[in-house]
């Protein structure tokens, strides 16, 4: 294969690389790949996951998160209560520093309600994630089938079937 053809191909692949991995960056906040697994449409709840890592040397916190697409988004967690998991609101998620949180299938996770319809595969919606020290973050949630490479663990998790 010729140096032309090998850069044509690049070129073309490159794109599809750059939409896959969407990454943001809040002062020393990394915030990789937010996503949202597709629900049915009738579903009267959604959930998004991210991963956050603080490149810094001081802590911060996740106060709030927003969306336009619901009505209410919540901070929540899956915990291991009296032999039953459980999922529960928490108030703030802390990041510590020089660390990571991962915002995953049967961990912590944003919640979506009162959603005004369900995205399909392939959409984003726009989601506003609020730091203590780094300020407002607005990221884009890419909606698919299945859990990216590295979630297979949340094959099962249907946001929809939750007890609150």
């Amino acid at each position: 294969m010729t140096l032309k053809k090998t850069l044509l191909g690049l070129t073309l692949l490159l794109p599809t690389l750059l939409v896959q991995a969407h990454e943001y960056e809040a002062g020393q906040l990394h915030i990789d790949h937010p996503w949202s697994r597709e629900m049915p449409p009738v579903a009267p709840t959604a959930a998004a996951y991210f991963v956050i890592h603080n490149k810094g040397s001081e802590a911060d916190r996740l106060l709030s998160v927003s969306t336009p697409v619901a009505g209410k988004a919540e901070l929540h967690e899956h915990v291991h209560a009296d032999g039953v998991m459980k999922m529960q609101q928490v108030q703030d998620v802390a990041i510590p520093a020089g660390g990571e949180v991962k915002f995953e299938p049967m961990g912590y996770h944003v919640m979506l309600f009162n959603l005004k319809q369900q995205a399909k595969d392939g959409e984003r919606f726009p989601l506003t994630l609020d730091f203590e020290k780094a300020g407002k973050v607005e990221v884009e949630v890419a909606v698919q089938k299945d859990a990216p490479a590295g979630h297979d663990h949340a094959a099962g998790h249907d946001a929809g079937k939750h007890q609150h």
